[in-house]
């Protein structure tokens, strides 16, 4: 196989190379962030790309980022993220349109090298190699439906409304209903928001801020 490495530690990144080429595997770039990544797989085309997560320059999820943007840009090449950790928001958008291809392992529970190398080969191949860690935590975020979820059409529209900072009476307005109406959608958009009885104002404040953040 032709392999490119993206891995920040450089003692981990100099030992995946070893190993790799002591198998016979070609490694053509071994680099520490992620534009060499996406520099080194345009330059080479390999079969697989080895990437970690966290990576400069804030070492949050340049990776993962990558590897999407590797999916999106050369979907011939096969992603196997190998990390620490688990990332479900960018992991998921990773696997959401083809899990051809895609492999995710977690570093401390690769334990022996053959099932390491078997697992980049089933990717290169355009194959599957998911660390059971990975699929359970993935299952575990699809499985929560944000609380705003759960809210009607109509009750969307009017927190909507109070995003922008209508009163009551502007929102009957704005949908031709009555103020009553409107006091009882934000009734149970409390409610459903798990927003217990306490001042008004505030309550308000925290609905806007849940619907925002979905």
């Amino acid at each position: 196989m032709r392999i490119v490495i993206a891995e920040d530690a450089a003692v981990l990144r100099d030992g995946l190379v070893q190993l790799l080429t002591d198998r016979g595997h070609d490694v053509p770039a071994a680099v520490a962030d992620a534009d060499g990544l996406l520099a080194a797989v345009a330059e080479h085309r390999p079969d697989v790309a080895v990437v970690d997560i966290r990576m400069p320059p804030t070492h949050t999820d340049e990776g993962l980022r990558a590897a999407i943007e590797l999916r999106r840009t050369h979907p011939g090449t096969g992603v196997l993220v190998f990390s620490q950790y688990v990332e479900t928001r960018y992991a998921s958008r990773l696997l959401a349109e083809n899990a051809a291809g895609v492999g995710y392992l977690l570093k401390e529970r690769v334990v022996d090298v053959r099932d390491f190398v078997d697992a980049l080969t089933r990717v290169a191949a355009g194959g599957t190699a998911l660390d059971p860690e990975v699929v359970g935590q993935l299952l575990g975020a699809a499985s929560r439906v944000a609380p705003v979820e759960t809210l009607s059409p109509r009750e969307r529209q009017v927190l909507g409304l109070m995003a922008e900072g209508r009163s009551n009476a502007a929102i009957a307005k704005s949908l031709k209903v009555t103020d009553r109406a409107v006091e009882k959608h934000i009734g149970s958009i409390f409610t459903k928001l798990d927003l217990p009885p306490s001042d008004d104002d505030h309550r308000r404040v925290m609905a806007v801020l849940q619907y925002l953040q979905a």
